[in-house]
């Protein structure tokens, strides 16, 4: 059995542009009156500039805060006409709403490393033969946390299924990562995925005990037993009754047969 794994070929090349605005004040009521007006407070910070304080339009960032891969996605932020790659590195939202209400953005330095946790995928689940069986597979590793240079971060890791039996074991060893990628465990090769036998659940067997009394259940039940009790009960009442209304004339006739005494 032949297990292929496999990665993104393209980093990040598909880059996201973002219109940002300066924003002056940080308090809250000037950043809940940017959120009233469809804004997303924001700030810059990394590499040598200062920070900056900005906002963004809610509009060209809610769909991409909801991805998987939004934390570990290279964008190009527009401000004031000067562009800069950044990647965001935090996100706050409404409690009630689960609107974005806050971002921060990371400058993206060349030549320098940083730690992200980059979402797995796997695909081709028809093509594996563990799978077709009635296998499971039992994900170990949603994410896997990598240390990258800045200017090449993957967007997914890709798991191909492709030839996976029951009893397959993916691990981190198996995946192929460029250059200069490296999974930040580095004391163990640990498992991803596998892909399990299924689950059967049986229905727990019944004690002796029980199906006796289940067996017995089967048979004449108390209330027949007690009802075929009343009737012999009942019978043998009868019957005594009858020899008594039998005997009561005898003892008449025996009566008026008897001589009187002599006085």
């Amino acid at each position: 059995m032949v297990l292929i794994l496999g990665y993104i070929p393209f980093f990040n090349n598909i880059m996201s542009n973002l219109k940002a605005i300066k924003r002056n004040s940080t308090s809250s009521g000037s950043n809940n009156k940017l959120r009233s007006e469809g804004l997303v407070p924001a700030i810059l910070y990394g590499g040598k500039d200062a920070n900056k304080n900005i906002s963004v339009e809610i509009k060209d960032i809610e769909t991409l805060v909801k991805s998987d891969t939004f934390l570990s996605r290279v964008l190009e932020l527009d401000i004031d006409g000067k562009k800069e790659k950044v990647i965001p590195r935090d996100v706050a939202f409404n409690v009630v709403s689960e609107e974005p209400i806050h971002i921060d953005f990371m400058r993206i330095v060349a030549g320098k490393k940083i730690i992200l946790e980059i979402p797995v995928k796997f695909i081709n689940h028809p093509d594996s033969p563990g799978l077709k069986r009635g296998g499971v597979l039992n994900i170990v590793r949603r994410k896997v946390e990598l240390k990258c240079p800045a200017e090449n971060i993957p967007d997914e890791i890709i798991v191909d299924l492709t030839g996976t039996d029951i009893g397959t074991s993916i691990k981190i060893s198996s995946v192929k990562l460029e250059a200069n990628v490296f999974p930040t465990i580095t004391d163990r090769d640990f498992v991803i995925a596998t892909v399990a036998s299924p689950t059967v659940i049986k229905e727990p067997e019944k004690p002796a005990e029980e199906e006796a009394a289940a067996d017995g259940a089967e048979g004449e039940t108390p209330a027949e037993g007690a009802e075929a009790a009343k009737d012999g009960d009942g019978a043998k009442k009868d019957d005594k009754s009858k020899d008594g209304a039998e005997k009561k004339p005898d003892e008449k006739k025996s009566a008026e047969k008897k001589p009187a005494e002599k006085k």
